[in-house]
């Protein structure tokens, strides 16, 4: 079986630092006859916190499913006190892509879910708009139009949520959605919503951020993508880039060019939390390799 087919365990660990906690994680895999593929761990000094995620071949592991859980916890998870989650390689996270009006974001990420470089299932769009409809089509994906007004803000995010369960969505990629999720919205899905915007924040905030930057005479823009919380743009960071301008570059080069980095921050972030390779600490991520 190629390296790509091999069915894989992927364990994220946090808890307190304590003495051989790697040593301990890595002994279980090997006792049940798991084949480490990646371990990469992280202590927060300051906060005094253990990260760790590890991957594993399961082509001779001793454990199913139920097994290895139930193992796990009994054995380590609870007497060191950790918080953890088991996934699988070949279980594909279901993702919905909340859109607006601007397709850049959309369009990168059903493209590279389509060739395969996302490995994950996007089976609906939602939009507030139906401008981008045909997009979602072309690519073979349902679009569901919900209208958000002040007025019907709870009813349009309670049909917004019929819609994300009717399709067992796992994780919100809001790909240029130009609407503010309400906390209670936020609240169904803990640290399971992407955003992406532009790095401007606060210096720029408001309208027409590239039109304030090009008057500014900016030499770098850039792009964040984080986990949405209740506090506006406020989440933990999973990524974020740069790129140098020049008095040379006009305003509409400023939206080109940041309209780039945009699909690409936004990309990686997706990627790394399919991967499971994202842990979240109060309002901080470690993002590993």
């Amino acid at each position: 079986m190629s390296e790509s087919k091999r069915r894989t365990a992927i364990l994220l660990v946090s808890c307190v630092d304590q003495p051989g906690l790697v040593s301990a994680v890595s002994s279980f895999i090997h006792e049940k006859r798991g084949n480490i593929l990646t371990l990469e761990q992280h202590v927060d000094r300051a906060e005094g916190i253990f990260f760790m995620r590890v991957e594993w071949d399961l082509s001779d592991f001793e454990l199913d499913e139920e097994g290895l859980r139930t193992a796990f916890g009994s054995y380590l998870a609870k007497p060191k006190g950790m918080e953890w989650a088991l996934h699988f390689s070949d279980d594909k996270q279901r993702l919905a892509l909340f859109a607006s009006k601007e397709p850049h974001c959309l369009v990168d990420l059903l493209a590279r879910q389509e060739s395969g470089e996302l490995n994950v299932e996007i089976p609906v769009v939602i939009g507030n708009h139906r401008k981008l409809e045909g997009i979602a089509e072309r690519f073979g994906v349902d679009f569901r139009h919900v209208e958000v007004t002040r007025e019907n803000k709870e009813s349009a995010e309670n049909e917004q949520k019929r819609i994300l369960e009717s399709y067992e969505i796992e994780l919100i990629v809001l790909a240029r959605y130009m609407q503010v999720l309400s906390g209670r919205f936020v609240s169904w899905y803990p640290n399971r919503i992407i955003n992406i915007h532009h790095s401007f924040l606060p210096a720029f905030a408001g309208a027409r951020p590239y039109h304030q930057a090009y008057r500014r005479g900016v030499k770098v823009i850039g792009a964040t993508s984080h986990y949405v919380t209740d506090q506006l743009d406020e989440g933990p960071i999973i990524e974020q880039d740069v790129i140098h301008v020049t008095h040379r570059d006009s305003v509409s080069t400023l939206v080109r060019r940041g309209r780039d980095l945009e699909k690409v921050v936004l990309a990686r972030a997706v990627l790394a939390h399919a991967e499971r390779r994202v842990l979240v600490c109060r309002n901080r991520t470690v993002v590993f390799d």
